[in-house]
């Protein structure tokens, strides 16, 4: 068969293909940091809600942290598991907190009281779940130092169960949305922050107004780095790898799926167009190449049999590409990448059927309410 009859085909699945390229082209770590940083004075806030079985490693690799003066606020928010007492157990200061002031979701409000109480100049929050490797807590400062505005870390994802895979593409897809990954650099603005890692200077937080100005927001990480940014203060995101890790959903598929359904809806409405155009043929021509690829045994080496063969690899290949920055992602979960992407679907709805529909969605034993957030 000529290559020939084959190009418009293989044009058809490899431009779409290119597209990652252009809006997850330029993953970027924290840079090294020195050995010791001297002169400031750190506030690490920890919001937490019965995080009794998840906050142990992030304690301890704080207590390893070194060539760093800080002090350790945990936010204790309505925890019914000991959250507190493992926390105090571990040095920290513990703020308890019994009941949501009125107009607020739980993480923005213990993040707001743990800045009000916190005496540093830099502020780092940091979710319960996530762990610093060694020096990291160096390095994100030193990272802020060099950039200033708010700065913010996406942690290298620890997977241990198969099912965590699934979040394979959910991890593509928020990362190309988020706007600051792409060819351009920071010559884009970016389009929001990483929540589980976000780090900005006292001044910066109480002039602006900080985690006040998205008290009501679901997604409040990505709706923070906006609203600083209407203020003046931009946002530099990073990937974690070396830096900071966490295991995103270790309850199980359920908790993995009530998670992506929290966030994912109401982040795909707040992307701004032109990316979600660039993803939505991204992920068109994945389905595109394996529809190609499964017709291959009926229809024979046909020029579109041939060119989704071609294509599937490509996307394999690009996904593995993609994924190995961001966590222990198996390399067959990029082969097998058609199962991750039809779960991507089916959360996605169920997520815009909550969030449009329901008005509704659940977070850690809570009702949280899409139409006060909106």
């Amino acid at each position: 068969m000529s290559p020939s009859i084959m190009l418009p085909e293989l044009l058809w699945l490899l431009l779409p293909w290119s597209l990652a390229f252009v809006f997850l082209g330029r993953m970027r770590v924290c840079p090294p940091a020195p050995d010791a940083l001297c002169g400031t004075r750190v506030s690490v806030i920890v919001p937490a809600r019965n995080e009794r079985e998840r906050i142990p490693p992030l304690l301890d690799s704080l207590a390893r942290q070194d060539g760093l003066d800080f002090e350790l606020i945990v936010v204790d928010d309505n925890s019914t598991d000991g959250t507190g007492d493992v926390a105090r157990a571990a040095g920290a200061e513990v703020i308890g907190v019994t009941e949501l002031e009125p107009g607020w979701l739980g993480k923005p409000h213990a993040c707001w009281l743990g800045a009000r109480r916190a005496s540093g100049d830099l502020l780092v929050f940091l979710d319960a779940d996530t762990e610093l490797e060694p020096g990291g807590l160096r390095r994100i400062v030193a990272t802020h130092a060099r950039h200033g505005g708010l700065v913010s870390v996406q942690p290298y994802h620890r997977m241990k169960r198969p099912y965590e895979q699934l979040s394979a593409l959910f991890f593509i897809i928020m990362m190309g949305s988020i706007r600051s990954f792409t060819l351009a650099g920071e010559r884009i603005r970016s389009n929001g922050s990483f929540g589980p890692c976000m780090v900005c200077s006292r001044e910066d937080y109480f002039r602006t107004g900080g985690h006040g100005l998205v008290r009501a927001e679901i997604v409040d990480d990505v709706a923070l780095a906006r609203e600083m940014g209407r203020r003046g203060v931009a946002t530099h995101n990073f990937i974690g790898r070396g830096t900071i890790a966490f295991r995103m959903y270790p309850g199980g598929l359920p908790d993995l799926v009530e998670g992506w359904t929290k966030n994912f809806a109401r982040g795909a409405i707040d992307t701004d167009l032109a990316m979600l155009a660039m993803m939505t043929a991204w992920i068109s021509g994945g389905v595109a190449a394996f529809d190609a690829l499964r017709g291959l045994p009926v229809d024979g080496l046909s020029s579109w049999g041939i060119a989704g063969l071609i294509g599937y690899a490509a996307y394999a290949a690009q996904i593995w590409w993609l994924l190995r920055p961001l966590g222990n992602f198996a390399l067959v979960t990029a082969i097998a990448y058609p199962i991750s992407l039809f779960f991507f679907f089916g959360v996605f709805l169920r997520s815009l059927y909550l969030t449009l529909v329901r008005n509704s969605v659940r977070w850690k034993g809570r009702a949280i309410s899409v139409r006060s957030a909106s």
